[in-house]
């Protein structure tokens, strides 16, 4: 499973945008027993999520059950190296997720508490974002 960009979109760009406020929903486990849930705001680029992905499924060795709680949909767009201003807006260059504070970015079930947080801290080096590690009340009451 490689998160590069949607199949389609109902616009080829968009405008930028600013990113207020806290997540409205996507904040709580809703899979997995353990989560990595974002504290800062940004944005996170495809290549970025799939590197703390494949972090995660070399720590876990195939072990447990790892959910992608965000998809890349927002085209960032570029305009050529020596381009005189004008003509339009550029192409798409690569996909972003914008993330909020609060929102649950990984998940994961099926192993032990020491396992899941090592391999989110692998994850949490990957991006860009400062994240912490949660887990369900029922399993873990030192978090």
């Amino acid at each position: 499973m490689v998160l590069s960009s949607p199949s389609r979109t109902k616009f080829a760009k968009t405008q930028k945008g600013r990113i207020y406020g806290n997540a409205k929903g996507g904040s709580s486990l809703a899979f997995g027993d353990y989560g990595l849930q974002a504290l800062g705001r940004g944005r996170i680029t495809a290549a970025q999520l799939e590197a703390a992905r494949v972090a995660i499924n070399r720590h876990l060795k195939r072990k447990g059950k790892v959910w992608v709680r965000v998809f890349p949909q927002k085209p960032i767009t570029r305009k050529p190296l020596e381009t005189r201003m004008g003509k339009g807006k550029g192409g798409v260059e690569y996909w972003v997720v914008v993330v909020k504070p609060g929102v649950i970015l990984f998940e994961i079930a099926g192993v032990p508490s020491a396992v899941a947080l090592e391999a989110m801290s692998l994850a949490d080096r990957k991006l860009g974002l400062r994240c912490r590690f949660i887990g369900r009340e029922e399993l873990t009451q030192r978090f």
